[in-house]
């Protein structure tokens, strides 16, 4: 088993400051009956929310550079290129494989949400499909195709990622005992790992910041109306 990284370290240490104070920062969730273990640090559908605000700032970057290209404006590619790789490498070839391994064989097996899980399967399918297109059209340097790509893909995606936060993974825990889901972290955190080595998440939070930074979309501030 690997090293726990950096972000469970310090939720370790939170916790107990947590227990010390007799505060809960999160309901105890339900879970199927099962053997007592000791709770994992980050939770699998922890894990999984975060990527999903990962994916969250990428569709962003999307929209940026969709609409600069829409008004003709100066746009340099490299970002996008980067984006979409991070999309293809983390979140279909890594967050989405842990949900169609881990996560839809139990809906389907438990025959829980099977129609809402048809569909999710099938949009993984098609954003697939549409990051390949991307892929085309950058090299291309057709922007028509990728303006057209990049809204597709973000029309998509949001309540796509939406439906999974607020249907999908609150249902799955009534599925796994306590033991499994505590397995299923460690599994979810070693594959992470494995992929893209100690920094893992933190390290793709970190190139997507950088892309940011560099379309000019980091500050926060800016996104606020003006009232």
């Amino acid at each position: 088993m690997i090293e726990h990284s950096d972000r469970r370290k310090f939720l370790n240490k939170a916790g107990v400051i947590v227990v010390a104070t007799g505060l809960k920062l999160f309901p105890q969730p339900a879970f199927a009956a099962g053997t007592k273990v000791v709770e994992e640090d980050v939770s699998p559908l922890e894990d999984l929310m975060r990527e999903h605000g990962l994916l969250s700032r990428v569709l962003l970057i999307y929209d940026h550079c969709s609409n600069r290209l829409q008004n003709k404006e100066d746009l340099d590619l490299k970002q996008l290129a980067e984006s979409r790789d991070i999309i293809q490498n983390f979140v279909e070839a890594y967050h989405e494989k842990l949900e169609e391994q881990h996560l839809f064989p139990r809906f389907e097996k438990a025959h829980k949400l099977t129609d809402l899980v048809s569909v999710l399967r099938c949009q993984h399918q098609a954003g697939r499909h549409v990051t390949a297109d991307i892929g085309a059209a950058l090299t291309k340097k057709d922007h028509t195709a990728l303006i057209f790509h990049l809204r597709a893909f973000t029309h998509m995606y949001r309540p796509h990622e939406a439906r999974e936060d607020t249907v999908l993974f609150p249902a799955f825990q009534a599925l796994v005992s306590k033991r499994e889901y505590n397995e299923l972290g460690e599994q979810f955190e070693e594959r992470e790992h494995q992929l893209f080595g100690k920094d893992g998440f933190e390290g793709q939070v970190a190139r997507v910041e950088q892309i940011e930074r560099q379309l000019g979309i980091y500050d926060l501030s800016q996104f606020t109306p003006k009232v």
